[in-house]
């Protein structure tokens, strides 16, 4: 065989290869499966979702992704950061998708695909145990409130304390953890943040909190959220798969029950965001 032609084979079986690692790469399901690692981003201060137990990440993100891990075929690897690095690094590439989870919105599903839903994120507010300044959500007029930065349920707090009588000076933290300990310590009167997540923290603190209810904002889900390029499709197709999937033969609730002391009945197919 000529040079000539030792060259052409060479180069057509070089671009072969290229072509078919672009092809894998271009792929994040195909990619995933190929390293048998999936990457997720988030944060680990937002129980019962995401927390640090005795030096161990755990909560409900953990044992949901775990069983999501086992349809896809594939381990999980965390990668936890503050929840404002959250969604850069995602569109970053520095992981495949985000635990979080995030309350489904509009403005962020113009960006981002959500997963199926996996919890309710109604808004409550959680106070110190036997303030009776406040009974009600209304209660909080005039007052200092906690919220989580970049969060909707913090967008809806304001919104709600707006309308109250001298309205509400909202302080926003990067992770409730903070939040919670200000709320302890009395330097703000409550905190707005998920149902799930007040009542989880007040359960496991029942000297020191107590929530306020009823809810109030509009009914709201809990996402995992995954990218909307192309390439993301078949990751994204085959996390609602296995949520479905988990959802139908009982393990969702299972773990809801563990989790949250209750179970939510959320839709089966990607609900229009209310918010």
């Amino acid at each position: 065989m000529n040079k000539r032609g030792f060259f052409t084979l060479a180069l057509g079986a070089a671009l072969a290869l290229a072509s078919t690692g672009a092809a894998l790469a271009a792929d994040a399901l195909a990619s995933a499966k190929a390293a048998g690692v999936l990457k997720v981003g988030t944060e680990t201060e937002f129980a019962p979702f995401d927390f640090i137990d005795a030096g161990a990440h755990v909560g409900l993100n953990v044992d949901l992704f775990d069983e999501i891990g086992k349809e896809i075929g594939v381990k999980i690897e965390w990668v936890t950061l503050p929840w404002d690095g959250v969604l850069p690094g995602l569109e970053a590439g520095k992981f495949d998708y985000v635990a979080g989870p995030a309350t489904i919105t509009k403005a962020r599903s113009e960006h981002y695909r959500f997963s199926l839903p996996i919890a309710e994120a109604t808004v409550a507010l959680m106070k110190r145990k036997g303030d009776a300044s406040i009974g009600k959500p209304e209660d909080i007029g005039g007052k200092t409130i906690g919220g989580g930065k970049s969060t909707a349920q913090l967008a809806q707090t304001k919104a709600f304390g707006e309308k109250q009588p001298g309205g509400v000076k909202v302080k926003e933290y990067v992770g409730f953890n903070e939040a919670y300990a200000d709320l302890a310590a009395g330097r703000i009167a409550a905190v707005g943040n998920s149902l799930p997540n007040i009542a989880f923290v007040a359960k496991q603190k029942p000297d020191t909190f107590e929530v306020v209810l009823p809810t109030f904002g509009v009914k709201t889900y809990f996402g995992f959220i995954g990218r909307k390029e192309a390439d993301y499709k078949s990751l994204d197709d085959a996390v609602d798969a296995a949520l479905l999937k988990i959802k139908k033969d009982g393990r969702m609730a299972k773990l809801q029950e563990k989790w949250f002391g209750t179970t939510f009945d959320t839709p089966e197919t990607p609900p229009e965001p209310n918010i």
